[in-house]
């Protein structure tokens, strides 16, 4: 999966809280929500604040399917409310292998990393 690929996902699963989503689905999909809030910021506020509206749902639905793909429920996104304690917890969560094969939440993502 490349850079664009994750972003068309995530785009075409604006709202889909359901499945499951690969490490590089969800880490490109916050390097382009981080570039383009870094880039509108630069050029027109507004525009920012636009594209952070326009982004939420889908970061959160991302955020959803990558904790199922580690077979953690999507409620466990809460725990980011926690300042720096939460925020560590879900990086960590974020950055783990997702269980192989299938989960409760469904059959693995399409793309599997190399072992």
């Amino acid at each position: 999966m490349n850079f664009f690929d994750a972003i068309r996902i995530c785009i075409v699963k604006y709202v889909d809280f359901t499945g499951r989503a690969a490490r590089p689905e969800y880490w490109y999909f916050v390097l382009f929500v981080i570039l383009g809030q870094i880039l509108l910021n630069l050029l027109y506020r507004p525009a920012a604040i636009a594209f952070d509206l326009l982004v939420l749902l889908p970061h959160l639905a991302v955020g959803v399917r990558r904790l199922h793909d580690i077979d953690r429920s999507g409620w466990w996104l809460l725990i980011g409310l926690i300042p720096i304690v939460g925020w560590i917890v879900l990086i960590i969560w974020f950055c783990q292998r997702g269980t192989e094969g299938p989960n409760r939440f469904g059959d693995q993502p399409a793309f599997v990393p190399p072992a």
